[in-house]
């Protein structure tokens, strides 16, 4: 293993599935972070393992009681010279001799083992693995500091120690035995991952996956916090309930994760809601900090996941672990017969100002960033021309200077501008943004958009009247559960306007809404579109051409009660929960509606909505045109080595061609790129005594200190080695280490220094 690239502190790195976690009882000391504990009693356990068999039975001796005659009480044989503390790893290590005396009762060491005789290798091997489990346990217990988690050190140290005498094996005695509550948390993110997500394309579908199995593995490696530290920061808290649930997890799950003597489960197989409720804020907090700090750090390739889809996945499970009708959390949990699938289109829906908004079913099934144009706010419903730019348009951020040199961008650019360079993209295909559709044809002139609204001071414009009256009948008939003359005063109250959209001249869609200035917000009201005009982009398109509207005017914020047929609607087009306008902006301005959530949605002022689409479509193409260009320099094929045939015996290594680039750009080779971190793998470097890295095998190879093509291949084979051997074959880093040696073998036949 190379740079861990992850995140430390009460956590493995996330995305990395093989991270180890703190030992236990390190609280703090040496030996506290990732697998200082657990990789040095593995290597000790290995060392003594693989001693003689007398070297073995002296260890035994000092936990096993004497058998001598006269029933002797000794508990444990003692040597007459016991070894220094800390005991010296250059010291020769004396030979064994059965015959020494107790320095406690005298009798020999033979005597303590006699028991022994006869026990096979296997049994011996089980019985000195406990041993060592002991002697790590006694440690903690003297090093732990938390009076909760030292009592639970000490029990399990005594059952071990009993383990030893009786040579059985060890067995928790508890009232309840694992799994502690059903469903687990492994079945619970499984059915949320079913309920949510189910609808999805299998390529985000399995995104989804790759998160829950990220948040899982989280859990599985979790440092809790001690029960009266949980005391300190929730004192209302059930202090019983999760000192139980505490000193199950230690008992089950943390300790045997260094004591392999014991049974071990995964916290996430054995604990339920329960426990997850306990840890989820403080977790969820401390992961999504981690990762902003440590983003720099995180590998490319989950840099994205982690960042960007894992605060949404931790948010939208937040819901369900702390709601109290989830049915996730039953057993009996069916995603048909629970609704496990998220519906594409809501139903009915209305948006009003005194009462819930249900959204109709047109502007659900059409939703998506979309295209250009903001529109004039006039009362006489003036279009505006496609041309006027955005207010802050003057205000562009400068370019963020990368490691993309500006002509190969420029270059790009020049390719995706060119429309013979651009695939089509048909209006059917699933690449297609759900408001391409509607924004050609609004560039065609099909379709037109104005803000409009009635007027006390202007003379009346017959064609404005036309449009609200159009407009009062097309939420009339697609909201049925609201009374006509509430639609009829909204729609022609002069405080309120509507963005109506209009087709071959008449009225087909509108999203109606007050706007209050002084506070810093709009209420959205009505919204709805013609039923045979539905599922053609337009819901999408009324809401982005809305959004830039507002932001001409400086108002970045709506506001809208939703019912239940209308947050789908709503969260597509950027709305949530999370209201960004101080409660004290809107409290009288609009009316609290009993049963109905409050959602709002924040605008950003820098975002064309009108041609976000198309925006992400250029940059898509964009990035698929330097990931070829990348790979095309991956792939480059270098000359063969003809010079072998010519009669040389031997060339320096560093004179292949291609030799130092082409392992560094591998795509499993970044975990070794640089010499690894102590910071960020404790114990590391007390494990791997000869640690080598392609930075350093870089330098040595400018320096000419390759002198044969065997020193060449030591040092790449003991990166591949040292890898293995520090990191569990789970682990992404032990999988990045076969990956990479494969094809290290491979191009070294290809050039024809090693046998085929």
């Amino acid at each position: 293993m190379a740079d861990s690239g992850g995140i430390q502190q009460g956590s493995p790195a996330i995305g990395a599935a093989g991270s180890v976690p703190a030992a236990p009882g390190a609280g703090g000391t040496e030996g506290s972070g990732a697998a200082g504990g657990s990789a040095r009693i593995a290597v000790k356990k290995a060392q003594l393992r693989s001693a003689p068999r007398p070297k073995k039975l002296e260890k035994l001796g000092v936990y096993s009681s004497c058998k001598a005659e006269g029933a002797c009480k000794c508990n444990g044989w003692k040597s007459q010279n016991p070894p220094p503390t800390p005991p010296r790893t250059d010291q020769q290590s004396n030979a064994v001799n059965l015959q020494e005396p107790c320095r406690s009762c005298s009798h020999t060491l033979g005597d303590h083992v006699t028991h022994l005789e006869n026990v096979s290798e296997e049994e011996i091997n089980r019985l000195l693995g406990i041993v060592l489990d002991v002697e790590y346990l006694y440690t903690c217990v003297h090093k732990e500091e938390d009076a909760d988690t030292k009592q639970v050190y000490f029990s399990l140290f005594k059952l071990l120690r009993k383990s030893i005498l009786q040579m059985g094996k060890p067995m928790l005695e508890a009232q309840e035995s694992p799994p502690f509550e059903k469903p687990s948390i492994e079945q619970g993110v499984n059915n949320f991952v079913q309920y949510k997500f189910s609808h999805l394309p299998s390529k985000e579908r399995q995104t989804i996956m790759e998160l829950a199995k990220m948040f899982l593995n989280q859990i599985n490696y979790w440092q809790l916090e001690t029960p009266s530290q949980r005391r300190q920061r929730v004192p209302t808290d059930d202090a019983a309930g999760y000192k139980a649930n505490y000193t199950r997890w230690l008992c089950y799950c943390n300790v045997p994760q260094f004591c392999d003597s014991l049974p071990r489960y995964e916290t996430t197989q054995i604990f339920g809601r329960t426990l997850l409720r306990s840890v989820f804020t403080v977790m969820r907090k401390q992961l999504l900090e981690q990762a902003r700090q440590e983003k720099d750090k995180l590998p490319p390739e989950k840099r994205t996941l982690i960042l960007t889809h894992f605060p949404k996945f931790l948010s939208m499970l937040e819901e369900e672990v702390y709601s109290h009708s989830s049915p996730i959390w039953s057993q009996d949990f069916l995603a048909g017969a629970t609704g496990g699938q998220i519906p594409i289109h809501t139903g009915n829906t209305h948006l009003h100002s005194t009462s819930p908004v249900s959204v109709d079913p047109s502007t659900c099934g059409s939703v998506s960033p979309a295209r250009k144009t903001v529109l004039e706010s006039n009362p006489v419903g003036e279009k505006r021309k496609p041309s006027e730019p955005l207010p802050h348009e003057e205000n562009k951020r400068p370019r963020v200077v990368g490691d993309i040199p500006l002509d190969l961008i420029n270059e790009v650019m020049a390719t995706i501008t060119d429309p013979a360079a651009v695939p089509e993209t048909s209006l059917l295909s699933a690449h297609s943004a759900r408001d391409e559709a509607a924004r050609l044809e609004e560039r065609r002139g099909v379709i037109e958009f104005h803000v409009i609204g009635n007027s006390l001071n202007q003379k009346p414009n017959k064609r404005i009247l036309m449009w609200l009256v159009g407009l009062q009948n097309v939420f009339s008939h697609q909201l049925p559960r609201m009374p006509k003359e509430y639609i009829t005063r909204l729609v022609f109250d002069p405080k309120h306007k509507t963005l109506s959209l209009i087709k071959d001249g008449r009225v087909i869609g509108g999203i109606c809404f007050r706007m209050f200035p002084s506070q810093g917000f709009t209420e959205i009201v009505f919204c709805a579109v013609t039923s045979n005009e539905q599922v053609k982009g337009y819901g999408t398109h009324l809401m982005n051409h809305l959004k830039e509207y507002h932001i001409k005017h400086e108002i970045l914020n709506f506001l809208t009660y939703a019912d239940e047929y209308a947050i789908g609607y709503f969260k597509k087009q950027g709305f949530s929960k999370d209201i960004k306008v101080p409660k004290s902006k809107y409290v009288g301005y609009i009316k609290d509606y009993e049963g109905a959530t409050l959602m709002g949605c924040e605008l950003n002022p820098s975002i064309p909505y009108t041609e976000f689409s198309v925006i992400i479509k250029k940059q898509k193409e964009i990035i698929k045109k330097l990931i070829e260009r990348k790979q095309a320099q991956i792939r480059k094929v270098y000359p063969g080595l003809s010079c072998f045939k010519e009669g040389v015996r031997q060339i320096p290594i560093e004179s292949i061609p291609g030799i130092r680039t082409i392992l560094r750009s591998h795509q499993n080779a970044w975990p070794f790129m640089e010499p690894v971190k102590k910071t960020e793998a404790p114990g590391y470097y007390q494990v791997i005594r000869f640690p080598m890295d392609l930075k350093t095998m870089s330098e040595r190879l400018k320096s000419r200190y390759y002198t044969t093509r065997k020193l060449f291949m030591a040092d790449m084979q003991r990166i591949f080695t040292n890898c293995r051997e520090y990191n569990p074959p789970e682990s992404e880093y032990y999988k990045c280490a076969n990956l990479l040696e494969k094809f290290f073998y491979t191009k070294i036949k290809e050039a024809g220094l090693i046998e085929k």
